[in-house]
């Protein structure tokens, strides 16, 4: 016979589940009454929106259109060019490499890829840059050009345009967004691990935690799924045909993979690689990267630097940290890491609450999408 004890707590469980039930629900319907509101206002065409927990998915709904022409519905499993959002997994592989015991993120990056050797700033003198300054943006390697990165097929060929340019500030000095120096650490994984960048991914994350709409190279059967991006003019929306959404450049191989921006993208399977950085590097019984990896990335490396792109920032190692909640983090606990993407999308993990947001739309010429209208109303409606 069940204890008294035993036999109220049987009763409770129902009820506990029944409320929790109701929570999630409540949760659903003002997260999607909150982003129909901006459909309704042509702010977006549709969105794909998703919470998770350390153990699952307590929130994923689609709602809207993926197109602001055809009117095709959103769905689920759509894809998006998740830009920006690629730059964590980018730093992922190299945490990777650490943990084999392969490179540390203090070595000098001239020892695998010799070009960037040449480094110097204006005035001459060597830049020492190390991959951690690559990883936080403090390197201040100048860019390829766009004819030089269009001529670029594959990551190696962009080595030699990087290196002749000079270094805007002393290595460790200041924080400046800096995409050579993300695609710089994909040519020192493969240098490192002897394959392409893409295939390292495919088979040391996105095969082994399930991530199998994420590719740099979209199939022809995936093209139906793929997002079209929008941009606002006046009190309308139109459709924008950008480099990353046009047919021939989406098909095509002989283009780097290239670590800073150009990954496609499902919520769902994004979920995947942020539950697992809330699991400390752990998914499912399988460890992908150690704790101590997943610490360093997630604590703030910058210092006392201005870094990021909202008030009360920080950066960590290719990601993001809200270190003073303020406005459109003003939801989130001090710690919380994420990236967002130049056409909307935003990833954040809040370590504290063990809670994942992400949210896929394709916008372009939002003025900062890290500061969108879009995630403040997600969020607010997410974490309320």
């Amino acid at each position: 016979m069940l204890s008294r004890r035993h036999f109220l707590t049987a009763l409770a469980l129902p009820a506990a589940s029944r409320a929790l039930r109701a929570t999630t629900v409540g949760r659903t319907r003002s997260i999607q009454d909150g982003l129909q509101t901006l459909i309704d206002g042509h702010e977006i065409p549709g969105v794909v929106t998703l919470v998770a927990s350390r153990t699952g998915i307590t929130h994923f709904a689609a709602q809207g259109h993926a197109d602001v022409n055809q009117r095709v519905p959103m769905r689920k499993d759509a894809i998006f060019a998740i830009a920006s959002m690629s730059k964590p997994i980018t730093g992922s592989a190299v945490m990777m490499l650490q943990d084999a015991g392969k490179l540390s993120i203090d070595d000098p990056v001239a020892k695998f890829i010799p070009a960037l050797g040449k480094l110097q700033l204006a005035d001459g003198r060597p830049a020492e840059i190390t991959l951690k300054h690559l990883m936080t943006h403090t390197s201040g390697m100048g860019e390829a050009t766009t004819q030089e990165s269009e001529a670029a097929k594959k990551l190696e060929d962009l080595m030699e345009a990087f290196a002749s340019k000079p270094v805007g500030f002393p290595p460790g000095s200041a924080w400046k967004y800096c995409q050579s120096g993300i695609n710089s650490l994909c040519r020192v994984v493969e240098v490192v691990s002897g394959m392409p960048f893409s295939e390292f991914l495919e088979r040391r994350l996105f095969a082994p935690i399930g991530m199998k709409s994420t590719t740099f190279y979209p199939t022809e059967r995936q093209l139906p799924r793929i997002v079209t991006p929008c941009q606002q003019e006046g009190n309308r929306l139109v459709e924008v045909t950008t480099a990353h959404f046009r047919k021939d450049y989406i098909l095509r191989r002989d283009r780097p993979s290239l670590g800073n921006g150009g990954l496609y993208s499902t919520a769902d399977d994004y979920s995947l690689f942020a539950r697992m950085m809330l699991n400390g590097g752990e998914w499912k019984g399988r460890r992908y990267l150690s704790a101590a990896a997943v610490k360093q990335m997630t604590s703030i490396q910058t210092g006392d630097l201005k870094a990021g792109f909202l008030p009360g920032s920080g950066w960590g190692l290719t990601i993001g940290i809200v270190r003073e909640p303020q406005g459109v983090t003003a939801m989130l606990s001090p710690g919380t890491f994420g990236h967002g993407g130049a056409w909307g999308t935003q990833a954040w993990m809040d370590p504290v609450k063990g809670v994942a947001l992400i949210l896929m739309i394709q916008r372009v010429g939002l003025k900062n999408s890290d500061d969108s209208e879009m995630r403040r109303v997600f969020q607010d409606a997410a974490m309320g």
